[in-house]
């Protein structure tokens, strides 16, 4: 039987480049771009990619006016809740103020009957 002889460090350097080398030819070889489909596929991604970004695009444009209509909504909302706001401010405003002008009336009504109660008293006596 022969007796086992150490590698030297030659020996194992010379080893380790060819593992290299092999593990480099290994991973050329796997290399999508030496595969013939490989620019069909990656033309692919690229269109699926591209009309990916369109319909969020699409999405977000949607969402913007959306988001424009909403808000034209509530302006019109609170520009009608205001007009009716004012609308009863003023009734209130006419009330209040016919309720007045009825009160005004009605002491000088009751002024003008006691004027003339004192009118005919005063006349009664002369």
């Amino acid at each position: 039987m022969k007796e086992y002889k150490e590698p030297s460090l030659a020996d194992r350097l010379g080893a380790a480049a060819k593992a290299r080398q092999a593990q480099l030819e290994k991973a050329r070889a796997k290399n999508p771009a030496n595969d013939p489909q490989f620019a069909e596929k990656q033309a692919a991604r690229l269109a699926a990619s591209q009309a990916r970004d369109v319909r969020i695009a699409e999405r977000k444009a949607q969402k913007i006016v959306a988001e424009e209509q909403r808000a034209v909504a509530r302006a019109e909302e609170e520009t009608a809740r205001l007009a009716a706001q004012k609308a009863a401010e003023f009734a209130r405003e006419s009330a209040a103020a016919e309720a007045l002008k009825q009160a005004a009336e009605s002491i000088a009504a009751r002024k003008a009957e006691r004027d003339a109660r004192y009118a005919a008293r005063k006349a009664r006596k002369k």
